[in-house]
């Protein structure tokens, strides 16, 4: 998957990306000079992006439990992202950042270049006219508003993509009803427990297997505390890793206690 730069930028991105190395982040495979724009090029991901999955209809579905499970494995890249002594952040964490290889397992792209950005001395984008108009839905409004990037920004934008995993729909989409043009205002309602959350969850899954009340419930509380209008409200990474392991768990023990005649495929997938 090539992408292109401008030379000077290049450089910067890839002595920063090349040192990564962990199974949920896309690999670096090379990079060359072509007519003035730096390419990178990196691993073949055969899957494409979860958005892809989640917002087209003409995609494959993706079954209740493997969105979960691409959930965990995109929360693990962010969280060795977090950690590294470089502290690598997206400005907008969004679905499309999240690929998915031939076993559907989470790889992150495009990782660390808003940090890369800000350590060469160039501004950071702080309007909501910089961002492509399909980052917006994901960009944390205090990041708009001051500037200031922090890893809880990517924690904002990974709420917005819990909300498209359990909803199917695109967190911005200017084609829906008014009211429902900002997936993030408008299922607020729904994730506080003011509304009947199960009417908001994707519909395509219901011959699939809707995700447990007990699930559902539980996603939709760390997708609110994701979406917390104040950072410091905001989980860490790793408390939202271990929130979803912990979910993970009881939709595995759900699962084991349910007939295997009556759901052999979900089986398969634990």
């Amino acid at each position: 998957m090539p992408f292109t730069l401008p030379v000077f930028k290049g450089l910067s991105v890839v002595k920063w990306i090349r040192k990564f190395r962990h199974p949920n982040l896309v690999k670096l495979l090379g990079y060359c000079l072509e007519d003035e724009e730096f390419l990178t090029v990196s691993e073949y991901v055969q899957n494409g992006s979860l958005e892809h999955h989640l917002c087209n209809n003409d995609a494959e579905l993706l079954p209740w439990v493997t969105r979960l499970n691409i959930a965990r494995g995109a929360v693990r890249g962010l969280a060795f992202l977090h950690r590294t002594k470089e502290q690598a952040m997206y400005r907008s964490f969004k679905a499309s950042d999240i690929l998915l290889d031939m076993d559907f397992n989470a790889k992150l792209s495009d990782y660390g270049l808003a940090k890369s950005n800000s350590t060469s001395g160039e501004s950071i984008c702080s309007t909501l006219t910089d961002f492509p108009r399909k980052d917006v839905g994901y960009v944390d409004p205090v990041y708009l508003a001051t500037g200031h990037l922090t890893v809880k920004s990517d924690i904002y934008g990974f709420g917005a993509i819990l909300l498209e995993i359990l909803t199917g729909l695109r967190v911005l989409d200017l084609n829906r009803p008014n009211g429902k043009l900002d997936l993030v205002q408008y299922a607020k309602t729904f994730l506080s427990g003011k509304g009947n959350l199960r009417s908001i969850l994707d519909q395509r899954l219901e011959h699939d297997c809707l995700p447990e009340d007990e699930v559902s419930s539980e996603v939709a509380i760390l997708a609110l505390k994701c979406l917390e209008d104040f950072p410091k409200n905001r989980p860490g990474v790793e408390e939202v890793l271990e929130t979803l392991d912990q979910i993970h768990a009881i939709q595995t023990k759900l699962i084991k206690s349910t007939a295997s005649t009556q759901h052999p495929t979900l089986q398969s997938q634990v």
